[in-house]
């Protein structure tokens, strides 16, 4: 198969290894890549935003699967003028992705579809929006209704902040995603992700993980597109999983399909592991980033039939990963999550000589040496029995790496090795 690959960061660079292992393989083509992914792929000079290139590249190139890796491209409708060319798509469309780039959109969904989730509250205005603050009590959980980055959401312990917080999102801090914003009641429990594959009736479970939010050690700080995560998630058991499969997951594909929206490709679910059960607490429409370089450093079957089987219907394909533990750790530019520090020198030395695996994220080529070009900028991942035992390998991994202008967190995967030790 000729496969074309969208997107830059460190999934599409998980993605395109994972990719590249395959034995139906043909071509892999990539755009606009990095330079990991440029170890895996063709780097071709396509814009996702020039639906009219990438169709008539496709032809060209007799791509067989396009995979479509961020969220911007499926908001904006990219799957739907490639499968109207007759070209398949791994990744869901317009409509169908509106779960993740319509916040407000997926908790109507959940109210309609009987799906547990957090209180909330639509508005569309500053003074609706401070109004219905009276509804809550602290903290305010503010959430920007569009694509944010995965930076879109507010925690605020006091009224003062949540207005402070309101105001900025009303005026411009998000951009166009705060145009309007969701209220929800603050939950109380463990945060974890779980992941689905989907043609938009049969669904197949794709692992657990769980990831790092905030900036700082010990969960401090403003959030982030992510600083770590590792697979598989322990807190979510067999049976939590089941419930989240019964509850959660097919609701929305069976609510999806019937209301003319069918959903294809992966359900990406971030939930609340609350005393009540498992709780949703939002959708992404594609893989998460870091969580798709732990999932795929356990994989332990070819990818492509799985993914083509979501654009083509899925029937006897499952799933098959390694029970090992995958962690992995984000090397970001000092001033992420705010205005990272471009151009900072990178050397990898032998971060990979014990089995680690370092996915490039926001580096770049300058003179023929790495540099960093982005907020989060390295993903070094490794494998172990345990969260313990795959900490320690990607720290190891992580020591060996230079990058004096970048900075991580120390305790990824803190919870669980704590819980390992008892």
């Amino acid at each position: 198969m000729n496969i074309l690959l969208l997107g830059s960061g460190g999934r599409e660079h998980a993605l395109a290894w994972k990719l590249a292992q395959s034995p139906s393989l043909t071509k892999l083509y990539a755009a606009p890549g990095n330079p990991g992914i440029a170890e895996e792929a063709e780097i071709v000079p396509l814009d996702a935003t020039d639906h009219g290139a990438v169709i008539a590249f496709c032809a060209e190139r007799a791509i067989d699967l396009v995979v479509i890796g961020p969220e911007a491209p499926l908001v904006d409708g990219l799957s739907d003028s490639l499968r109207a060319a007759g070209v398949p798509v791994f990744g869901p469309s317009q409509a169908a992705a509106q779960l993740e780039g319509s916040k407000g959109f997926t908790k109507d969904l959940c109210a309609r579809a009987g799906i547990p989730t957090a209180g909330y509250v639509r508005t569309s205005s500053l003074e609706d929006a401070r109004a219905a603050l009276a509804r809550f009590q602290p903290p305010y959980v503010l959430k920007a209704d569009g694509l944010a980055a995965g930076k879109g959401v507010v925690i605020a312990e006091t009224l003062p902040e949540a207005e402070d917080a309101l105001a900025d999102m009303f005026g411009g801090g998000f951009g166009t995603a705060g145009a309007e914003v969701v209220i929800e009641e603050f939950m109380v429990g463990e945060e974890a992700s779980f992941f689905a594959l989907t043609d938009g009736t049969a669904i197949l479970p794709f692992g657990s993980a769980q990831d790092h939010k905030r900036v700082g050690d010990g969960d401090v700080g403003p959030n982030t597109g992510g600083m770590g995560a590792y697979s598989p998630a322990p807190v979510l058991t067999p049976e939590l999983q089941a419930r989240v499969m019964a509850e959660i997951i097919e609701p929305t594909v069976r609510t999806m399909r019937e209301e003319g929206n069918p959903y294809q490709g992966v359900l990406f679910a971030g939930l609340m592991l609350t005393a009540q059960g498992p709780k949703l607490i939002e959708y992404n429409a594609r893989f998460g980033d870091p969580e798709c370089q732990v999932l795929m450093m356990r994989l332990a079957c070819d990818l492509v039939p799985i993914l083509d089987a979501c654009a083509h219907g899925i029937k006897r394909i499952k799933p098959v990963f390694s029970d090992e533990t995958a962690l992995t750790v984000v090397m970001a530019a000092k001033g992420y999550p705010g205005t990272p520090e471009k151009g900072g020198a990178i050397a990898l030395g032998n971060a990979e000589a014990n089995g680690a695996k370092v996915f490039h994220a926001g580096t770049a080529l300058k003179d023929g040496a790495l540099v960093a070009s982005g907020g989060r900028v390295l993903a070094v991942t490794a494998t172990g029995v345990n969260v313990t035992e795959a900490q320690a390998r990607a720290y190891q991994a992580v020591d060996a790496v230079s990058f004096p202008s970048g900075f991580f967190r120390r305790d990824i995967g803190w919870r669980e090795v704590a819980r390992e030790r008892g």
